[in-house]
Parts: structure tokens; sequence; C-alpha cells
């Protein structure tokens, strides 16, 4: 089985390189702009809460360790990003239908009309940037986009997690 290193010889290192650099620019620009689309819920909501309140929109409710799982990230993390959400009404703890010992987060009403507030403007801002796109570039970059974010998931996912510091 090729290793690493083998496998980056045999593909084309300048493509490597500039598809490297293409996604480290990619990610400052993300970040500058937040993607936070136009208009007036411009960077109005950071990247954490928008990505908690969407899955909780596609996914229902649900506890804090099956959020977590889901979106790869510790839940301790989950429950610090979603302690604002919560002060703020957007999310709100219900008793689990099944256990009512359980809790589960719930994306509210509020919750709901603030996520599709920025969903939105992020809609306005992506038909800004690929405004002189056809309909078909833009499926192939969004198809080719999630391929890319889906593989790089299961790399991080596969890789040992760094020891903490002693």
């Amino acid at each position: 089985m090729p290793t690493s290193s083998d496998m980056t010889t045999q593909l084309d290192t300048n493509v490597l390189d500039a598809l490297q650099h293409q996604v480290a620019l990619f990610a400052r620009r993300a970040e500058q702009t937040r993607l936070g689309g136009i208009g007036n819920a411009r960077n109005s909501m950071d990247r954490a809460a928008y990505l908690l309140l969407n899955r909780l929109d596609q996914e229902g409710p649900m506890g804090v360790k099956a959020l977590a799982a889901g979106m790869g990230i510790d839940s301790s993390t989950v429950t610090r990003q979603v302690a604002p959400l919560v002060d703020s009404g957007m999310v709100k703890r219900t008793s689990h239908p099944e256990d009512g010992r359980a809790v589960v987060l719930q994306l509210s009403p509020r919750g709901k009309a603030r996520l599709e507030e920025v969903r939105s403007s992020r809609r306005d801002l992506m038909a800004l940037v690929t405004e002189e796109w056809t309909p078909d570039e833009r499926d192939v970059f969004c198809e080719l986009l999630t391929r890319f974010n889906t593989a790089l998931s299961a790399v991080h996912t596969a890789m040992p997690q760094a020891s903490p510091a002693s």
C-alpha cells in the first residue's frame, strides 16, 4: 500500500500546492467575511452558533452527546457553545420525551427565525459571489466542496488525537 509521500509524488505537486494555497486563502477570506452574508444580518452569527442551530433545525431536538457526535466535536465544547444560545432564547432545553431525566436541546421559534434571517443573508452572498457562474458550475462546485469536506473530515477523524500537555 502506498504511503502518503508516495501518493504525493504520484500526483501533480503543482496542483497540490495550488490546492493547499487556495484552501488557505479560502479559510482566511471565510474568516474575514465570516461568510456572514450581506445586509443587516452580515457578520451577525458566529460559525459555531450557525452550525449548531442549523443541525438542530435539520435533525430536530437532541442531547448534547448526539449533537457533539454529529458535529465531530467534544461534548464539553457543545455545552460551552450552546450556553449563550440558550441564554439568548435561540435554543431551549426540554425533557427527553422518553426519559424525563434526560435533557434535549431544541431550536426555539426565535432561533428558527434568526437562523432563517442569517441563511437568507448568506444565500444572498453566495448568489453575489457566483452571479457569473452557470447553474451547472454552481452544482459542480457544491458537489466537489462537499466531497472535499467529507474527505477532510474522514482524515481528521482517522488521525490520532494529540494528548494534552502535562
